[in-house]
C-alpha cells in the first residue's frame, strides 16, 4: 500500500510532534513577501482531511489540518495578501493570494462547537514539533476532488498503514463534542 499517496509530510510515515512544541510561524509559499502568522499554541486534533474545502500542496490526496485557539493567532507579516476564500463558509479560510495557501480559518459562527478555534495546516509551520495527525476525517470526500472510487479501498488501507483511522466524518471524540454542544443549546442534555 505505501504507494498509494496521501500527502507529502504523511507519506514518508507519520512524524510524531514535540511535548515542549508550543507553537510557531506558519508560512505561505511564496518567495517574495511570504505571509507569515503566529500560531502561539500546540495543535490539537490534527489529521488528515479529504474535504473539498481545506487546501491541499501540489500532488497531495488530502489536507492535513489542525486547530488552535483563535486568540493565540496573530498575523505578523504581509497580512494585505490574504483574503478569505469563501465569506459564507463556517471555516473563515484566509489564503495567499499570491500562492493559494490557507493560513488560518477561524470559526466565528455563535454557538458553533468550533466557535473560537482557528484551523491551519500544520506543515507550513516553519519549525517542527506540531502534534502529529491521529486520524482521517471526510475520506469519501476526495471522489469529489478527482479521485476514481475504484482507489478507495487502498487509499483506506494505507490511511491504517499509516496508524490514521479513515472517517467519513469527523472521528467519534468530535462527533460526540459536537452532539453535546447542539444538545446543551436544544436543552437535551444530560449528565449520566
Amino acid at each position: 500500500m505505501t504507494g498509494t499517496t496521501i500527502h507529502p509530510a504523511l507519506d514518508g510515515g507519520v512524524k510524531p510532534g514535540s511535548d515542549s512544541f508550543a507553537g510557531g510561524v506558519l508560512r505561505c509559499a511564496c518567495t517574495d513577501r511570504p505571509v507569515r502568522v503566529e500560531a502561539a499554541a500546540q495543535v490539537a486534533h490534527n489529521h488528515a482531511c479529504g474535504c473539498t474545502r481545506c487546501w491541499k500542496p501540489s500532488g497531495a490526496t488530502f489536507s492535513v489540518v489542525a486547530v488552535v485557539p483563535t486568540d493565540k493567532v496573530k498575523v505578523l507579516e504581509n497580512g494585505d495578501k490574504l483574503k478569505v476564500v469563501d465569506p459564507s463558509a463556517l471555516i473563515q479560510r484566509h489564503a495567499c493570494t499570491a500562492c493559494g495557501v490557507h493560513l488560518y480559518g477561524p470559526v466565528t459562527r455563535a454557538g458553533h462547537g468550533f466557535e473560537g478555534l482557528s484551523f491551519i495546516h500544520p506543515e507550513r509551520f516553519e519549525t517542527p514539533g506540531a502534534a502529529a495527525p491521529t486520524f482521517a476525517a471526510f475520506v469519501s470526500s476526495v471522489i469529489e476532488s478527482g479521485t476514481p472510487p475504484s482507489q478507495m479501498t487502498a487509499i483506506r488501507s494505507r490511511l491504517t498503514e499509516l496508524g490514521l483511522t479513515p472517517y467519513d466524518c469527523l472521528n467519534p471524540t468530535l462527533m460526540d463534542y459536537l452532539s453535546t454542544v447542539a444538545a446543551k443549546a436544544a436543552g437535551t442534555y444530560r449528565e449520566a
